[in-house]
């Protein structure tokens, strides 16, 4: 088996024990991400779009990590504490992948680490 640890500083550094996402024989399985700006290492402020950005960039970057684009992902989950800002996040979403699109799963859940309204992780494959 072929692991390996990612990590970049374009998104925000893991703040317990575990990685920003971890690379297992091509396949990268991304940690979950809020909306905290790794440049300052603070949640993003404003409500569901900017952390939506917030969280799609954040995502991206660690992809990007791997060599991997957005183009990659091929699985995605979505925690949002209101799915009645579904349609927001949807829309913010659709916008940062290329059809066809990866599979997604969506949940409202009750709460979110530190208090934010929107969190993802993701599955990519890389083809070297």
């Amino acid at each position: 088996m072929n692991r390996k640890t990612i990590a970049t500083e374009n998104a925000p550094a893991a703040i317990g024990p575990y990685s920003q996402a971890v690379e297992v024989n091509g396949t990268v399985y991304v940690s979950g991400q809020i909306p905290l700006d790794p440049e300052t290492g603070e949640i993003v402020d404003g409500g569901i779009s900017p952390q939506t950005i917030r969280v799609l960039e954040n995502l991206k970057a660690v992809v990007e990590a791997t060599g991997g684009t957005m183009a990659d992902v091929s699985k995605v989950t979505i925690y949002i504490v209101d799915m009645k800002q579904f349609a927001t996040v949807n829309q913010i979403y659709g916008s940062y992948f290329p059809a066809p699109f990866p599979a997604r799963t969506c949940v409202e859940v009750s709460t979110l680490p530190k208090g934010v309204d929107v969190e993802m992780d993701a599955i990519a494959h890389r083809n070297d």
